[in-house]
């Protein structure tokens, strides 16, 4: 069992920034491919960016390529989502996911464990 738990969310501004956390116990941590997914009012949940165990490949979505960044720190059991020039529409609760290699790292399909979620509102 691997426990996620996301910390950072909260209201900015229109290009604003935020980084959000994700700190993992239980299993060893940098077993897992890291994920970050999001999920805004109405919609179905969607891939934002993930990571590889070793840190070494990184994937984004295009809506946020280029303004977001995923990093992790084995040693601290953390992964992070640094994102930057926030829009309106980021405006989603924001869960972190940790998973195995095996599936396309878009794929929710692909990731065995969930954090409980961390609310980002951007305001216009």
């Amino acid at each position: 069992q691997v426990q996620l738990v996301e910390s950072g969310g909260g209201l900015v501004q229109a290009g604003g920034s935020l980084r959000l956390s994700c700190a993992a116990s239980g299993r060893t941590f940098s077993w897992y491919r890291m994920g970050w997914f999001r999920q805004a009012p109405g919609k179905e949940r969607e891939f934002v960016a993930a990571i590889t165990s070793s840190g070494g490949s990184t994937y984004y979505a295009d809506s946020v390529k280029g303004r977001f960044t995923i990093s992790r720190d084995n040693a601290k059991n953390t992964v992070y989502l640094q994102m930057n020039s926030l829009k309106p529409e980021d405006t989603a609760v924001y869960y972190c996911a940790a998973g195995n290699p095996g599936y396309h790292p878009a794929r929710s399909v692909g990731y065995d464990y969930w954090g409980q979620g961390t609310q980002v509102t951007v305001s216009s």
